[in-house]
């Protein structure tokens, strides 16, 4: 009788990503909280990263490349940040959306639920903002005379500026994006299957100026802080004020970005792709066994 074939090159089909992605956020909502936090701050890291290679890319290229060209390279090295986050093990809130699929079939419960996005979310925060403390004291933004300060800077004030309701919009069209990133790589067999996956739709969101919250941790807080201690050298290179950017606010960050940007990152992508992958492919099957644990002992 003829051995089975144990190596199978072939992408999952959708069915089998289903399965496995409920099977992680089965794993996922389990993780004891230490180190979902630790792997929570290093994926705010990572986004930052990708962040920062962004903001670099985009410094001094108006007038130069085409504008739909700038904005998709910038994407295309942005998808640095997810890349670290799925192939080096990272846990981010925007992906951990897809948790609601395990959710939707009763293979964890609400609390544990809220529990790993609420701890993500909080780590994310740490390593995001860590970030941009670091990357200002490494002065980088006075490079190029300034002009990598002042792109940081025009990037946070714009941010700082959405209407509530068109940042949940583009919240919302960005974690779909980010969400079916992460999903197609439910369907890969190697790193580079995984890296092709995410490079399209992270860079179409970030040329297409959609919002991810755990990135504008990183974005507006650079700002803020070149803002209110980069030195007068720096302002007078770039010939501003910090009057200039009087909208760029701590509370214009949370109110007109992060609260309603993170809203639809959820809405996006626990619903418009989580949910909707669940109703298709799950909603028949039987909940996977899931033993009981106490979450006092997660840790």
């Amino acid at each position: 009788m003829a051995e089975p074939n144990i190596f199978q090159i072939d992408a999952l089909l959708p069915p089998d990503m289903a399965v496995k992605a409920q099977q992680l956020g089965i794993r996922k909502a389990q993780m004891g909280s230490y180190t979902m936090f630790v792997l929570a701050i290093l994926a705010g890291a990572f986004i930052a990263l990708g962040a920062v290679a962004s903001t670099t890319m985009t410094t001094g290229a108006a007038g130069i490349l085409p504008f739909g060209v700038t904005r998709f390279l910038s994407g295309i090295v942005f998808s640095l940040g997810l890349i670290l986050v799925v192939v080096g093990g990272a846990e981010l809130f925007t992906g951990n959306n897809l948790i609601v699929m395990a959710w939707a079939s009763g293979a964890i419960s609400t609390r544990q639920l809220l529990r790993n996005w609420i701890v993500v979310y909080s780590g994310n925060f740490v390593g995001s903002f860590l970030t941009a403390v670091v990357m200002f004291f490494t002065n980088q933004y006075m490079l190029s005379g300034g002009a990598l300060g002042l792109n940081a800077l025009t990037i946070a004030k714009n941010k700082s500026e959405l209407g509530f309701v068109q940042a949940i919009a583009l919240g919302t069209l960005c974690n779909a994006l980010v969400c079916l990133a992460v999903w197609l790589c439910f369907s890969a067999r190697s790193t580079t299957d995984k890296i092709l996956s995410i490079i399209f739709p992270i860079s179409t969101f970030v040329a297409a100026g959609f919002e991810h919250s755990i990135a504008n941790m990183y974005f507006i807080p650079i700002g803020l802080l070149i803002k209110q201690f980069a030195p007068s050298t720096f302002w007078e290179s770039v010939q501003k004020s910090p009057a200039d950017f009087a909208t760029l606010t701590w509370d214009n960050f949370l109110i007109h970005n992060l609260i309603p940007v993170t809203l639809g990152n959820i809405i996006g992508g626990a619903i418009m792709v989580g949910a909707v992958y669940w109703f298709v492919y799950l909603r028949h099957k039987r909940s996977p066994a899931s033993p009981q644990i106490s979450l006092e002992n997660m840790e």
